[in-house]
């Protein structure tokens, strides 16, 4: 399983379980992980702090994001702006597996789990470490899922598609760098990133 992949079954663990149950999957990656998946999962307690449970409700509901051949899973690494003004992102493509098709994947790379499905119904493959550095478009829709919305402990929820200028966005990022540790498909046209929409994770 990826680090990434670690990261987010840390806090779903957290959510369902509590922190007596972090705990003991912090045990458990220590004898079969890296000493960074730990650190991931205890990651994942500090996002806890800011997400309380009641947020995970919503009025609206998941909705996968559509793909196409322009539309590319990525995390966002970084961002930078250019000596003409404009912003440039960096990104690292990944591929973004749900429902059959990540129990599917899952079942390929990780035949020793011991278990029968991807966890939380979705997988992640990112073998190949290539970093690609994209302009942003100016006008670039960004919709959001989750983020601290009020700037206050516990301010985190879900508003599902939000979305926000790109100075806000860059202000979001800057805030809360553990936003990075979520993948965002982004649409890619004519080497321009026009759209970028954050997926949530379970």
């Amino acid at each position: 399983m990826t680090y990434k992949n670690y990261f987010a079954a840390g806090v779903r663990s957290l959510f369902s379980n509590g922190f007596k149950r972090v705990m003991m999957s912090i045990t458990s990656f220590k004898g079969a992980a890296s000493m960074n998946k730990v650190r991931l999962v205890l990651y994942a307690l500090i996002l806890s702090l800011l997400v309380p449970a009641a947020a995970l409700a919503s009025s609206g509901g998941y909705v996968p994001v559509p793909q196409s051949p322009d539309t590319h899973p990525a995390y966002i690494t970084g961002l930078t702006y250019g000596q003409d003004g404009g912003l440039n992102l960096t990104a690292d493509y990944i591929q973004w597996f749900e429902g059959t098709e990540a129990d599917r994947v899952f079942a390929e790379k990780e035949p020793d789990s011991g278990l029968s499905a991807a966890p939380n119904g979705y997988y992640i493959v990112n073998e190949n470490p290539k970093l690609r550095t994209l302009p942003v478009h100016p006008d670039v829709q960004v919709l959001m899922q989750i983020y601290n919305r009020t700037g206050e402990p516990g301010g985190a929820g879900i508003q599902w598609n939000e979305e926000v200028s790109l100075q806000r966005f860059t202000e979001i990022l800057k805030a809360e760098p553990y936003l990075q540790e979520y993948p965002y498909h982004l649409v890619v046209k004519n080497g321009q990133v026009v759209r970028m929409i954050q997926q949530y994770i379970p």
